[in-house]
C-alpha cells in the first residue's frame, strides 16, 4: 500500500508539508489545480506569493484538522488567504463567528474580497445589535449613508402589536392561569398570543415606569417596586432579537414621568414632585441632566411632535396646569408655548406629523365648574396641531373609561387597551379598540384575552414571524 502523497507548500522561506487528499477536498483552488491535468499538476510542491505566512499557517491549520483559532487581530490575513485559495469551510465558519468586536472588520473584509454571504451576515448582525454598534469606534467610521441603511433596515419587517405587563389569562387562546409578560396580537386570525420571552426578574411588580420606542427598542426605565421604592434602574427590549438587556440607569430615581424618544435620544420628563429632565444617549449608553422644566408636575402627559417634547395638563403644586409647555433640544429650552381653555390631566398623548392626540384622561372647561363625576372621566380623542394651534374634539365613546389606559400608534389608527365596567355586575375587564386616524371612527375588537397591572401597549418591527 503506497503511503500518502504530500505536497510540499512554499511562502517567502518557509514551508509547510500537506497531505494531497486533504487539500483537494477543503480547498477549491488545490481541487481545481489538481484536475487540471497541467503540467503543474503534477508536481509535488506549489510556490505562493502575495499572502500572509500566519494567513496560511491558520488556513494550513483547519485543513488539517478542521479547526481554526479565530482572533481579531489576524482576521484579515485569515480571510484573504481563505478567499485566494478558496477554502469556503472557513467562509461558512465565520458566519458563526460574527461578534461585536469583528463584524465592522468582517463586513469590510468581505466586501474587499466579493464575500457576499459573509457580507450579508455583517450586515445583519450590525443591524440586530444597531445601539451597541454606535458605541464601537470602527463603525461610527463607517460610511454615513451605510450606517443610514442599517438604522433604516431595523424598521424593515412586520409591525406588530406588543402587549407588556403582569399578565393572567383568561381566554383559551393562553394557558389558563399561567402568567405572560408579553403577548402579541395577530391581525390576521385577530387573536392576542403569548411572545417567547418574558420581564427580566427585577423588571416584575414596577409600576409607573417610563417607556418608549426609539430605533425599533422598546425602553422601560424607572418607576417604583410595591414597596414604594423608587428606581432608577434602565431596561431595553431588542424586538429584532427578541431579547432583553440592561442599559445605563438614569442619575435621579423617578416614577410616574415620561419618557420621551426625540431624534436619536431619550429624554426622562418630571416625575413624583419633580421637575428635572434627564437626556440617555445610546451612543454613550449614559444619561445627563438636561434644563428641567419650569416646575413641578403631576398627572400630566407629553409626547414629542415635530422634533420638539410638548407638555400637557396635569397639576402644579399650587394649581391646575393650564399652559401647553414645550422643550427644544436643539437649544435645551422651555418656553409656554400656549394656554389652554381646557384643563386635562392623565391622558395619553402621540403624535403624527405636526398633530398631537390626546386620548382619555378628565376634562373639565377652564375657570368652569365640573358637570360632574360622571362626566370628568370620559374616553375622548382630541387633536392639537402645533403648527395652526387649532384644537379639534374628534371622537367619544360614552361606554369607556378614559383612564387608566393605554394607546400606541400602530398603522392607520391610535390602539388602545381600556378598562371597561360592566354596570350590571360592576365587573371590570379590559377592551381593545382602534380609533382609525383617516376615517374617525371607533373600531372595536374582541376583549382583551387576560387581566392584570401595568399593562403596556406599542408597536414594533419584527423581521420574521415570531
Amino acid at each position: 500500500m503506497s503511503s500518502e502523497e504530500v505536497i510540499a507548500i512554499t511562502i517567502e522561506d518557509k514551508t509547510y508539508n500537506v497531505s494531497k487528499s486533504k487539500l483537494i477536498e477543503k480547498s477549491d483552488y488545490f481541487r481545481a489545480l489538481y484536475n487540471s491535468g497541467m503540467k503543474e499538476s503534477e508536481e509535488d510542491s506549489v510556490q505562493l506569493q502575495g499572502l500572509s505566512v500566519h494567513g496560511l499557517e491558520l488556513v494550513i491549520e483547519f485543513i488539517n484538522t478542521s479547526k481554526v483559532h479565530i482572533e481579531n487581530e489576524t482576521l484579515e490575513d485569515l480571510v484573504e488567504t481563505a478567499s485566494f485559495l478558496q477554502v469556503t469551510s472557513i467562509l461558512k465558519l465565520l458566519l458563526s463567528e460574527i461578534k461585536l468586536e469583528n463584524c465592522v472588520e468582517l463586513y469590510k473584509l468581505s466586501e474587499t474580497y466579493g464575500i457576499s454571504d459573509l457580507m450579508n451576515a455583517a450586515l445583519k448582525f450590525m443591524v440586530w445589535y444597531y445601539h451597541p454598534m454606535l458605541r464601537k469606534q470602527e463603525f461610527r467610521h463607517l460610511p454615513s449613508n451605510l450606517r443610514q441603511q442599517i438604522k433604516e433596515m431595523r424598521l424593515k419587517g412586520t409591525a406588530v402589536l406588543v402587549a407588556v405587563g403582569d399578565l393572567f389569562s383568561t381566554s383559551l387562546d393562553l394557558a389558563p392561569d399561567e402568567p405572560w409578560s408579553m403577548l402579541r396580537y395577530d391581525e390576521v386570525i385577530q387573536r392576542w398570543l403569548p411572545l417567547a420571552n418574558s420581564l427580566p426578574p427585577d423588571m416584575v411588580n414596577v409600576r409607573g415606569y417610563g417607556s418608549t420606542v426609539l430605533d425599533n427598542y422598546l425602553f422601560i426605565v424607572g418607576g417604583y417596586r410595591m414597596t414604594s421604592q423608587e428606581i432608577a434602574a434602565a431596561h431595553c427590549y431588542n424586538a429584532c432579537k427578541n431579547e432583553w438587556d440592561q442599559i445605563a440607569p438614569m442619575n435621579q430615581k423617578r416614577s410616574n414621568f415620561k419618557l420621551l424618544s426625540v431624534g436619536s435620544k431619550l429624554y426622562a420628563v418630571g416625575g413624583q414632585s419633580l421637575c428635572n429632565v434627564e437626556c440617555y444617549n445610546p451612543e454613550m449608553d449614559w444619561w445627563n441632566f438636561v434644563a428641567s422644566m419650569p416646575y413641578p408636575l403631576v398627572e400630566f402627559s407629553a409626547c414629542e411632535c415635530k422634533g420638539m417634547i410638548y407638555v400637557m395638563g396635569g397639576y402644579t403644586t399650587r394649581d391646575r396646569n393650564m399652559n401647553i409647555l414645550q422643550y427644544c433640544p436643539t437649544s435645551d429650552t422651555w418656553t409656554v408655548f400656549e394656554s389652554c381653555e381646557i384643563h386635562i390631566r392623565k391622558q395619553q398623548m402621540v403624535s403624527l406629523e405636526d398633530t398631537i392626540y390626546l386620548v382619555g384622561g378628565c376634562i373639565h372647561e377652564k375657570g368652569g365648574s365640573r358637570k360632574g363625576n360622571q362626566t370628568e372621566d370620559m374616553f375622548i380623542v382630541q387633536s392639537y396641531n402645533v403648527t395652526t394651534r387649532e384644537w379639534l374634539y374628534l371622537k367619544e365613546n360614552t361606554s369607556k373609561s378614559g383612564l387608566n389606559l393605554t394607546c400606541t400608534l400602530h398603522n392607520d389608527g391610535i390602539y388602545i387597551i381600556s378598562r371597561d365596567i360592566t354596570l350590571s355586575t360592576s365587573l371590570e375587564h379590559r377592551v381593545f379598540l382602534k380609533y382609525n386616524i383617516f376615517a374617525d371612527r371607533w373600531e372595536a375588537f374582541r376583549r382583551f384575552p387576560a387581566f392584570g397591572q401595568n399593562i403596556l401597549l406599542c408597536s414594533l418591527y419584527y423581521p420574521n414571524v415570531i
